[in-house]
């Protein structure tokens, strides 16, 4: 599913259409996506402590999904963060 979603954000980048959620924070530049990406970690959190599993489920996702964006606009791959943990892996 990852992979799935980072092609679909590529193409969003690529290939932005005016109803895109994902253009327009992309197009919003780098400031606004570091800033989502904020609220969402805080939103994990107040999710992981009192908000139970599925909300916390859904707060991951959302969280995920503005890293990915980061990842995207800077040209970042998946194969990027392999590659890195597989570095880390003992």
């Amino acid at each position: 599913m990852l992979e799935e979603l980072y092609a679909t954000l590529v193409e969003r980048r690529d290939h932005p259409t005016p109803n895109s959620y994902t253009a327009r924070l992309l197009a919003a530049g780098e400031d606004e996506i570091v800033k989502k990406i904020g609220e969402e970690a805080v939103e994990v959190i107040l999710a992981a402590k009192s908000q139970g599993d599925q909300r916390l489920v859904e707060e991951i996702s959302d969280l995920a999904y503005h890293v990915l964006v980061l990842m995207v606009s800077r040209g970042l791959t998946l194969a990027d963060i392999d590659r890195e943990l597989e570095k880390r892996r003992r």
